[in-house]
């Protein structure tokens, strides 16, 4: 008997079948031999029972499964993708970007380069020259295979689905479940519609949904660390964060989650007294090489291959420094220009700091204070830039004819504006944004004016030469301290109002900081007949300071972009319209002649994603109440799936929206669909949580309900499917998908 016990607990393949069996051939006993059985039982037994076509589907299903799903992906983000020959929506932004790359054109936007990167080689390989220009409902060119850029663009937004599939596999939700979030994914209006055109929203997603997917992975190997997979999906996370990044700053709320989870997991390691220092201290390398150095490195990669394709000057320009434009081809800056600036000299003055633009002043004047002509930071080429050097007031007057002048550091002059004639000027009326400082304006002319008119050069360093008694072009920084009232002339980041026209305040700082780069100033171009040409071009701006420079440019006109309370934009929206699905948007012009497409997100994975926040509130909320008071009802495994398949979704939705809540700049609803993923994942994870009894008495109820649900999201995604494929015709003939009045779209 004890033989016999030993072979039922032991045996990984005894089912009660086989342990009959064995019952039967020990009753088989003959004085002490066993009886021969047939030979056909033999061969009976040794053959293995067919797999049935169900249980051949069920073991490959983590493969066949996300195919058939990622087929009808490619299909709905697909179909009909050419139908629309016109240029839609920021289409007319992100094409014409790719084309400047076709073109090699340097130029300037808020976003990082990969994306736009991606677009223009979407245009190389459809043979596109970078010769159109995009403008918003413009037709389609017939040489250009609008198309094929569109279906590159698209593979991004498909790819997803296969994405989402494997990463709920990751946060261990049961197959009904994983299913669910494959087809909330794929079946989002939104998503699908966004992802069909020349934009930078599919890419974004497709990080994003690579991100969250190789953090997950990561996580379930926490028990396999510094194993080779262990390694890879480190690194790859690390990668994808620098991707996302790249694409849109938007991936630094993902890059956080990666971040929030990494400390967390570094402090719960730091906690575990049996782990050896050194072993600790291994971790702790390996994600700063992994998660904060590889996703530099990248980031910093997208400009370095951005700064060697743009290698022609373009539009974009007059936001660099001025040696790096200097080094353009086809650039105006620097050309001919003089080396060495002298009295009379006519030049543009670069301001230093990040972003910085080009002094500049116009007739218009200041609406309060001295209510003086402006003087301000503009970024783009106008002969409203140009400004000559005079002597001060206490020197002769300005010869044409007379010895060459030539000021330097410690050199008292004059700047007149070119077009008006007026004098640099500073006094002390408070600036009109900035009030702490003084405001800098223009007044007078070459012979009206007084001592404050004047400015005191000191010279900061000189690229090219340690000599301080010369301005030379593109290489000289300089300060400009008022000589009266010893404040210095600065441009900062900070608007004006409409205005002033955006542009950058000038002021007049009364702090002396000799490292405020937004105090330094040099000569970008220079013109004065009485000079030889040199060529300043000849030094290199070095790439670290080309990156950082553009970076910032890049956030302060990020910060610029607030909503203009005398403009009314019809497309932008509110944060807190969009989880509720309050507002659509229209992505072209109404007109019955052309296809039209309207941004909206599918009502079930809208309501039931934003219901699933809250609900897991609830959730939390109640299985505290419950610990509190003695329960222990939860496993750990129970905890851990809490903890990471459902909190760290919720986290994840909070870091994509939470900013838009606090951001001044004006929004739209496409700025939800990062976080819409997460809340889709927090929606799976409850679904998943609420449904376990129901798995564990009948399986068969389980798939009923899920069989509902299934049904909710595809049948709403058929049913609005217009809005994603275009909408033919009158757009009455749409009313019916008019659900609230902020659906626009039958008005």
């Amino acid at each position: 008997m004890a033989g016999v016990q030993g072979a039922q607990t032991t045996g990984a393949a005894q089912d009660a079948h086989n342990l009959r069996r064995r019952t039967v051939l020990d009753q088989g006993r003959s004085n002490g031999s066993i009886t021969q059985a047939p030979q056909e039982d033999d061969l009976k037994k040794s053959r293995k029972p067919k797999a049935s076509i169900l249980q051949t589907l069920d073991e490959w299903e983590f493969l066949i499964a996300p195919l058939l799903f990622t087929i009808i992906s490619f299909f709905t983000r697909m179909y009909k993708i050419g139908l629309s020959n016109i240029v839609t929506w920021d289409e007319a932004h992100f094409g014409k970007f790719g084309s400047h790359y076709l073109k090699r054109e340097f130029y300037f936007d808020v976003h990082p380069p990969l994306g736009k990167m991606l677009v223009g080689l979407s245009g190389y390989m459809a043979g596109y020259n970078g010769s159109f220009e995009f403008k918003s409902g413009e037709t389609y060119p017939e040489e250009l295979n609008y198309t094929f850029m569109r279906l590159f663009n698209s593979t991004f937004g498909a790819l997803c689905v296969p994405l989402a599939y494997y990463t709920a596999r990751e946060l261990n939700f049961r197959r009904s479940t994983v299913w669910l979030v494959t087809l909330m994914v794929l079946c989002e209006n939104s998503y699908a519609t966004i992802s069909r055109f020349i934009l930078l929203d599919s890419m974004l997603l497709f990080f994003t949904f690579t991100t969250v997917l190789c953090w997950a992975r990561f996580h379930r190997l926490q028990k396999r660390s510094f194993s080779l997979e262990w390694f890879f999906w480190l690194f790859l996370t690390g990668i994808s964060i620098g991707c996302v990044t790249s694409v849109k700053w938007v991936g630094l709320f993902c890059t956080a989650l990666v971040g929030l989870y990494t400390a967390e997991d570094l402090w719960n390691k730091f906690g575990d007294l049996d782990m050896p220092k050194t072993t600790l201290a291994s971790h702790l390398a390996t994600r700063v090489a992994g998660l904060i150095l590889i996703p530099c490195l990248v980031y910093m990669f997208s400009f370095w291959v951005h700064f060697l394709v743009l290698e022609n000057s373009g539009p974009g320009d007059a936001q660099m420094s001025s040696l790096f434009q200097a080094n353009l081809r086809g650039t105006e800056v620097g050309k001919d220009s003089p080396l060495e600036v002298a009295h009379g000299s006519r030049a543009t003055i670069k301001n230093m700091g990040y972003g910085g633009g080009l002094l500049h002043s116009h007739v218009q004047t200041y609406p309060e204070g001295s209510q003086q002509q402006q003087v301000t930071c503009y970024h783009h080429k106008d002969a409203n830039n140009d400004w000559f050097f005079y002597p001060n007031r206490n020197e002769p007057l300005y010869e044409a004819d007379a010895p060459l002048v030539f000021p330097g550091d410690k050199s008292v002059i004059r700047l007149i504006h070119s077009q008006t004639g007026r004098n640099l000027h500073s006094h002390t009326v408070s600036a009109p944004v900035t009030k702490a400082d003084y405001e800098v304006s223009s007044y007078g002319n070459t012979t009206v004016g007084d001592e404050k008119d004047h400015w005191t050069i000191e010279v900061v360093n000189d690229a090219a030469s340690r000599d301080r008694s010369r301005i030379r072009t593109l290489t000289t920084a300089f300060r400009l301290r008022h000589t009266a009232l010893g404040c210095y002339l600065r441009a900062g980041t900070v608007n004006l109002p409409q205005w002033g026209f955006k542009q950058i305040e000038v002021t007049c700082v009364k702090q002396n900081n000799p490292r405020d780069v937004y105090t330094h100033w040099n000569v970008e171009a220079h013109w004065n007949e009485r000079l030889p040409a040199g060529d300043p071009g000849s030094y290199k701006s070095p790439f670290f300071r080309d990156f950082i420079h553009l970076n910032v440019a890049m956030m302060t006109s990020n910060n610029a972009l607030v909503p203009d309370p005398d403009k009314q934009d019809d497309l932008a929206s509110q944060f807190w319209q969009w989880p509720i699905l309050h507002v659509g948007l229209r992505m072209c012009g109404w007109d019955d002649r052309i296809v039209k497409y309207f941004l909206l997100g599918n009502p079930a994975v809208y309501w039931g994603s934003t219901l699933s926040l809250f609900a897991f509130g609830g959730l939390v909320a109640w299985y505290l109440i419950r610990w509190q008071r003695g329960y222990e009802e939860l496993k750990p495994a129970d905890i851990d799936l809490i903890h990471y398949s459902g909190l760290y979704p919720v986290a994840g939705w909070f870091l994509h929206y939470l900013p838009f809540v606090a951001m001044a700049r004006v929004t739209y609803v496409h700025h939800y669909y990062p976080a819409l993923y997460f809340a889709i994942l927090t929606s799976g994870f409850m679904l998943d949580w609420v449904t376990r009894p129901l798995a564990r008495k009948d399986r068969r109820i389980e798939w009923a309900v899920y069989g509902v649900v299934y049904a909710i999201v595809v049948g709403l995604f058929v049913l609005f499917r217009a809005i994603v494929f275009g909408m033919e015709g009158k757009h009455q003939q749409w009313s019916h998908l008019k659900w609230f009045d902020k659906w626009r779209i039958t008005d």
